[in-house]
């Protein structure tokens, strides 16, 4: 019998390498929602198609075909895995991920992965809208500052530049956005595990995931 698990979770937190890493250690298929959001926000802003013009939107949105193939995220058959990874398209998922002729287009895309079997699905709602009845579900939270810490040294250790100071503004502006948002704000998803991670290493978080999702697949 297949299952969803659900790991929410605000910007910077380390669900994906972690979502990723659960994945794998399962067995079951790996759902990034985020990379979505930020495909079909990149494609937009590229065509300068506004948020709150909601009509070109709509038309824009039923040509647009996104694939998940393995770690590569292909918009029209082209890879843009390498593009959505940056602050700036950070902040254009924040914005358009509001509007709700974007959550409405995406929303049967992510529910249709379920079909393919077992799967680890993490982004900003997938507990609550997406995957309500998922068999077990986490939230998974750190603090800003070392969210912002995480980022500053991953952007280092790619060799790119980075300011500690604009990544942490930025991802507080992302949480207050998130949070408020009318449609889908950021939550704790009912029945979710909380874990804050501030104060742990990757694989202390998969761990803990792991074991509780072990405890929930035996009844």
């Amino acid at each position: 019998m297949s299952y969803v698990i659900t790991i929410d979770g605000p910007a910077g937190a380390g669900k994906s390498s972690v979502a990723k890493r659960t994945a794998l250690e399962l067995g079951i298929k790996y759902l990034d929602t985020g990379a979505i959001y930020r495909a079909i926000a990149l494609i937009l802003a590229k065509s300068e198609i506004k948020p709150d013009n909601e009509e070109f939107l709509r038309e824009a949105l039923s040509e647009i075909k996104i694939e998940l193939r393995g770690s590569s995220v292909l918009v029209n058959d082209f890879d843009v895995s390498g593009e959505i990874r940056t602050p700036e398209v950070d902040e254009l998922a924040s914005i358009y991920s509001a509007v709700p002729a974007v959550r409405e287009a995406l929303l049967s895309l992510q529910q249709d992965q379920e079909k393919y079997g077992s799967i680890v699905a993490e982004g900003r709602d997938v507990g609550s809208v997406v995957f309500p009845d998922a068999k077990i579900k986490f939230f998974l939270t750190a603090s800003p500052e070392a969210r912002a810490k995480r980022r500053y040294l991953e952007r280092i250790n790619k060799g790119k530049e980075a300011d500690y100071d604009k990544i942490l503004q930025a991802i507080k502006q992302r949480d207050e956005n998130d949070s408020k948002r009318e449609i889908s704000p950021l939550s704790i998803p009912k029945g979710a595990i909380f874990l804050d991670t501030s104060e742990m290493n990757e694989d202390e978080a998969v761990n803990f995931i792991l074991e509780k999702v072990k405890e929930a697949l035996k009844h």
